[in-house]
């Protein structure tokens, strides 16, 4: 329910040639730590803007999911020209399920990157769509974040352990 599919450091480490060898066709992206340097930050990470030039001349389809209110979702969208479903209630699967609606792709086909376990990981397995953490996180300021961070270092390690 937890374990990730696939785990790369940052983002922009996940290639075309993965996505198709793992019959990858659309992507559902997270934005805060993400795409973006930090939590409610719209600063992209380095290579981003890049990544998704990429992404967008081998023809996937992207999307941003987000748990970020639909204003604050839909200017962050705006600014990278994707498509964007705010308010998504992850981990609950309602996101999810209408991303894949709205790009048209079978959920089995559809990735969902973030760096959360407990949102984007846990959310994308009760969707029945693959899972990408990203592990290259910046760390959290509240206490809430702190603990869930905590835990999924917990997690982490012990799937490294068991490769």
């Amino acid at each position: 329910m937890f374990k990730p599919h696939y785990i790369y450091n940052t983002l922009t480490d996940i290639t075309p040639e993965f996505l198709s060898e793992n019959g990858i066709e659309a992507l559902l992206l997270d934005v805060d730590n993400t795409m973006s340097v930090a939590h409610a930050n719209k600063t992209l990470r380095q290579g981003v803007p890049e990544w998704l030039s990429l992404m967008k001349e081998n023809g996937l389809p992207l999307i941003i999911l987000s748990n970020a209110k639909t204003k604050r979702a839909k200017l962050f969208a705006d600014s990278v020209g994707l498509d964007v479903i705010g308010l998504a209630a992850k981990p609950l699967p309602f996101g999810y399920i209408r991303a894949a609606r709205r790009l048209g792709v079978k959920r089995k086909n559809i990735a969902m990157v973030g760096d959360q376990i407990f949102t984007d990981v846990m959310g994308g397995r009760l969707a029945g769509v693959k899972t990408v953490l990203v592990t290259d996180i910046t760390p959290e300021e509240t206490s809430f974040f702190k603990i869930k961070r905590y835990f999924e270092q917990i997690m982490l390690k012990r799937w490294k352990n068991e490769r």
